[in-house]
């Protein structure tokens, strides 16, 4: 066996080992294979068929579901960031990463968590003007603000990460580095370092501001308009039609929120690191496997046509 060492960015690459899920027995492997694989494959058919659906029905152009478009490919894009891989270590006990591959994972990962807070946001604001301004509604959201909206939205979020990633490049690591987790996050990168950690602890903290935070913040500001013009509508159904436009969005935002937290607490509370890797599994999964379920079964007019599609492609096989 060679000797292990760490070596500083001019070096030669290291070699990344992912250990898994830490604790877990190998006999476990291949159950755990199935669980992932099951999610995914929801994940890919539910949103696939929302954007199809929403795609094909034009009742259905409208911005709310221009940013649920945006919402499920970025569901698809984020899952298969880490989840092919991760099916990969379980089944066939693949824990090899090149450093180039982990980088970019890493950079991946976080840019979609961002997009997706910053899409969460704009659906918000979308919110707001169609409850807080309906008159206004159709000047302020036409299809060029959308496109304006959801672009400044993605193009911020692959930003972000950028200096992160650059640091993390930078950092010295053994030439066989081993990663205490299922993907490459990035503080599990950190930990697998034999530098100093002070400055990357200290930019992830504040980009895990800026991503979770703020466009919390900022959802909330809305909803708070939302509710304080809600409770003035005299008529109960007027209420009750406002509170239903923004109950899907709620529940995503809230299923969001609580997957961040689940996987802040499980990596600030004194908890063997199996907890960690399992709570940012958690959350790496859990939304985008939940958003197309809470679409389709609480909005009519998603359901109707996914159903619509589902039909005329069942109609046209031979």
């Amino acid at each position: 066996m060679g000797v292990l060492t760490c070596n500083g960015s001019g070096d030669s690459s290291p070699v990344f080992y992912l250990v898994g899920i830490p604790s877990l027995p190998e006999s476990f492997f291949l159950p755990v294979f199935f669980v992932f694989l099951l999610f995914y494959l929801l994940i890919l058919m539910g949103n696939a068929l929302i954007l199809v659906a929403v795609g094909a029905e034009p009742s259905l152009h409208k911005p709310m579901y221009f940013f649920l478009m945006n919402l499920s490919a970025l569901d698809i894009l984020f899952t298969t960031t880490t989840v092919p891989k991760m099916l990969s270590l379980f089944l066939w006990r693949d824990h090899f990463l090149s450093f180039p591959a982990c980088l970019l994972q890493m950079y991946l990962f976080q840019s979609f968590t961002c997009v997706e807070a910053f899409i969460l946001v704009v659906m918000a604001y979308d919110r707001y003007v169609a409850i807080c301004r309906p008159l206004h509604y159709p000047v302020h959201m036409t299809p060029q603000t959308n496109a304006a909206l959801a672009a400044s939205a993605w193009l911020t979020a692959l930003l972000l990460p950028v200096p992160a990633v650059v640091q993390t490049s930078h950092m010295a690591y053994n030439s066989m580095a081993y990663i205490h987790h299922c993907f490459c996050d990035h503080f599990a990168l950190v930990q697998a370092s034999c530098s100093d950690t002070s400055a990357q602890t200290l930019m992830g903290f504040c980009i895990a501001m800026v991503v979770s935070f703020l466009p919390l913040l900022l959802v909330l500001l809305s909803y708070a308009h939302i509710l304080a013009s809600v409770l003035r509508i005299r008529s109960r159904e007027g209420r009750s039609k406002a509170f239903s436009t923004c109950s899907s969005h709620l529940l995503v935002v809230g299923t969001y929120y609580s997957s961040i937290a689940v996987a802040y607490v499980t990596y600030r509370a004194d908890l063997p690191l199996g907890f960690h890797v399992l709570g940012n599994v958690a959350y790496a999964i859990l939304t985008p496997v939940l958003n197309p379920l809470i679409y389709t079964l609480r909005n009519k007019d998603v359901k109707a046509a996914i159903a619509r599609t589902v039909y005329l492609k069942t109609e046209a096989m031979p």
